[in-house]
């Protein structure tokens, strides 16, 4: 009898140390990188000419592969390649690739609350106040956009300030109201403003501005500073007008939300750890490209127009009162988005 005690005491002990061996092993599975290989195709609304690539895209997935060691493997293809760049966020949604990148999701056409990752109109002035009224501790007006997403089958992960998103013109801007009756090359949020202002806003291809300007189709564009030069917009207008109308334009990159969900927990973590880094980074990556963009333009022969103080001060008044409840108009969190920017103004005196 008590042989057979002691046999029953040793096999549990055995048991038990067999279990607890399976479960650190799981844990450490759990906790770290897994074994497969997951790899994304992702393709954005634009393609490599755009400075939202090599300065946006492809510094986030370099950070993404590295923080998940490998595991997460990221095959980026230009607009066009498997779908239209008009067509590549539903895309994404529908799972046809797995993520996507541009701006205000379409122009806000199939995700109102892009807008709002976007950037209002003379809204905040920079990355760091851009970050603060999106994910600080008082606003956190991303996780409207973060909650539209999903609901939309999409996870939003990769977020970059491409710096001012300003007025290039055949035409001298000395006030806003100088837009007034003007043709211009706008979309979405920059349609918004454009049209508050009594402008006529054109809708086309990015690939199509150029010449458009050129044959007088158009008298100018909407578009990032700093990424003038890439599309060779320096050659066909005559003045760049700063700050521009959105002093912090943003690019978002999002991911499908079964995609994204098929990860492990770890790998999901490691990802969201480079979201502020990777931020920061392109941020600066494109804020040094606004000075060789402008230095491009001058060389060409052209004018950079800097509105005064106090028009800066006009016009984001006008924008608060005649073009912000445009955007508040286009959903339910859009309203409450840009009640919650109205506080932050407020906060930093702006307004």
């Amino acid at each position: 009898m008590t042989t057979t005690k002691h046999t029953i005491f040793a096999k549990t002990l055995i048991c038990a140390g067999v279990m607890a061996f399976t479960h650190s092993v799981a844990q450490a599975q759990e906790d770290g990188p897994p074994d497969e290989v997951t790899t994304w195709t992702f393709q954005p609304a634009f393609d490599s000419s755009d400075a939202g690539w090599d300065n946006g895209l492809i510094p986030w997935i370099e950070a993404v592969e590295e923080a998940t060691e490998g595991t997460v493997k990221i095959k980026l293809m230009p607009a066009g390649s498997l779908t239209s760049g008009s067509e590549a966020f539903m895309a994404a949604a529908a799972g046809m690739t797995d993520g996507y990148a541009g701006w205000a999701s379409v122009y806000g056409g199939d995700l109102p609350e892009g807008m709002l990752a976007f950037g209002l109109a003379m809204g905040a002035n920079s990355p760091e106040e851009a970050w603060e009224v999106m994910w600080g501790e008082d606003y956190r007006v991303g996780d409207l956009v973060q909650e539209a997403a999903h609901e939309r089958n999409l996870h939003w992960i990769g977020w970059t300030d491409q710096g001012t998103n300003a007025m290039f013109t055949k035409f001298p801007v000395e006030k806003f109201e100088d837009l007034a009756g003007k043709k211009m090359r706008a979309g979405g949020p920059q349609a918004l403003f454009h049209e508050a202002l009594g402008g006529t806003a054109v809708s086309m291809g990015a690939g199509d501005i150029y010449t458009a300007i050129r044959l007088g189709t158009i008298e100018g564009t909407y578009w990032d500073t700093g990424g003038i030069d890439d599309m060779s917009f320096d050659e066909v207008v005559d003045y760049a007008i700063q700050p521009g109308w959105n002093p912090a334009q943003h690019q978002e990159t999002f991911v499908n939300l079964d995609a994204w969900n098929a990860l492990t927990d770890w790998q999901r973590e490691q990802i969201e750890g480079v979201f502020k880094d990777t931020y920061f980074e392109t941020s600066q990556l494109h804020a040094d490209q606004v000075d060789i963009a402008l230095q491009s333009l001058k060389d060409e022969g052209g004018e950079v127009i800097t509105f005064s103080d106090e028009e800066v001060e006009r016009m984001r008044e006008f924008s608060i009162n005649e073009v912000w409840p445009k955007v508040a108009a286009t959903s339910e969190r859009n309203a409450q988005g840009v009640e919650i920017f109205k506080q932050f103004m407020k906060d930093k005196g702006y307004y």
